[in-house]
């Protein structure tokens, strides 16, 4: 349900969903998915082949930077403020030049195309996104070509995520590829350009890119295509990737990157404000808080608790002040999502939740995932007094012991 505010703004009635739920379960239809992410992690851990347990479900040492990203939304309290109640809530975002109706993102996920028992997951991730309007940023390692992905995007924004390889022409390859596919965006990840270390994956031997999966858009591409030459079997193709993949970036490959397309360019990785700001001055557009959901680095601490300084260096800019800033790691729940757009995040990503829905319930499983995610958002919004998205603001939030 949606309706017009005086501005012309569209307003979505996301809390809606529970009465859809509600009225479905009066008809004896009741809910086929999980509600909570313990039990949607359990039953979809459950159903997914062993070889990709560890690799979704896992994190990098002890995990305990995994686990902080989730449990640091807990020190943060938001303050419900009364009599100011709207029957009408207005989630939207704007990301450059386009509104979304929510603030919702699906982050890239490079195993996603494996999930799905048809190994079409990476289009399947697109349909979500069609269905729900959330935007969707494309892994490089997809198990379909970027293209294919693309086709099945519907009217969202379609960001491409790039693992910059080391060979430059491949890189203009595939951001060239993206462009004309309509990918509205390209993400550079920053922070792996090396895998790290991950105990689970190296008790169990799993590496799904060593097997040869996951590499579509490598295999699909034609400068690729001349590095492993006609005809290449499974070792020639893999140990290509295994070559060029990892590229150590710096500061002076910026305006290389930048010159590869017009397309808005988004950073990766960012938690620091003077990174953000030197991302800024170099021409980038967008930034991207983010430690990889604690798969890459153990020891570094929560993403949110990064966010705030971030934040603050890009709205003190002097000429890119209004740049979006994207934040995931660790968002769970409707109201991580909200504390999130309290500190300042434009938009707010979510990895393992979709991943999770789509292994369990295919597209309606995490078509589920993310309506509840975004239903819980607005109810929030709507009981604590906040009806705008303009309205979450630091002063919004308090710490807790």
């Amino acid at each position: 349900m949606a309706s017009l505010d005086r501005e012309g703004t569209v307003l979505m009635a996301y809390g809606d969903y529970q009465i859809e739920l509600y009225l479905g379960a009066l008809g004896g239809n009741l809910p086929q998915h999980p509600f909570t992410y313990a039990e949607l992690e359990a039953d979809a851990l459950a159903a997914l082949p062993p070889e990709l347990r560890t690799y979704v479900a896992g994190g990098s040492g002890t995990e305990s930077t995994q686990r902080a990203n989730a449990t640091a939304f807990d020190r943060w309290a938001l303050v419900p403020r009364m009599l100011r109640a709207s029957a009408e809530r207005d989630l939207s975002v704007g990301l450059f030049g386009t509104t979304v109706p929510s603030p919702l993102m699906m982050a890239p996920v490079g195993v996603l195309g494996l999930v799905t028992p048809d190994q079409h997951g990476d289009v399947h991730g697109a349909e979500v996104s069609a269905a729900t309007g959330v935007p969707f940023i494309g892994s490089t390692l997809m198990s379909d070509p970027l293209e294919d992905v693309a086709a099945a995007r519907g009217d969202a924004p379609l960001w491409f995520q790039l693992y910059t390889p080391k060979n430059r022409e491949l890189a203009a390859s595939l951001v060239s590829r993206a462009e004309k596919a309509g990918y509205d965006a390209i993400v550079i990840t920053l922070d792996t350009w090396v895998p790290g270390w991950r105990p689970r994956d190296l008790a169990s031997g799993n590496f799904p890119q060593l097997r040869g999966k996951a590499l579509a858009n490598y295999t699909s591409d034609p400068v690729f295509a001349e590095m492993t030459g006609p005809d290449p079997d499974l070792g020639t193709t893999v140990m290509t990737w295994v070559g060029t993949f990892g590229n150590p970036l710096s500061w002076e490959d910026l305006a290389w990157l930048r010159s590869l397309t017009d397309l808005p360019l988004v950073l990766k990785g960012i938690c620091h404000p003077d990174d953000a700001r030197r991302a800024l001055d170099s021409g980038v557009d967008g930034i991207y808080v983010s430690n990889h959901g604690g798969r890459q680095a153990n020891g570094g601490g929560a993403a949110i608790d990064w966010l705030p300084g971030v934040v603050e260096a890009v709205r003190t800019h002097p000429t890119r002040s209004e740049a979006p800033v994207v934040f995931d790691s660790g968002v769970r729940t409707g109201a991580d999502v909200v504390k999130a757009l309290a500190l300042g995040a434009t938009t707010v990503a979510v990895g393992r939740p979709y991943v999770y829905g789509l292994a369990l319930g295919g597209v309606p499983g995490a078509t589920h995932v993310l309506r509840s995610l975004q239903a819980e958002t607005d109810l929030i919004m709507a009981v604590d007094g906040y009806p705008r998205r303009s309205d979450l603001t630091p002063d919004a939030l308090v710490r807790v012991p």
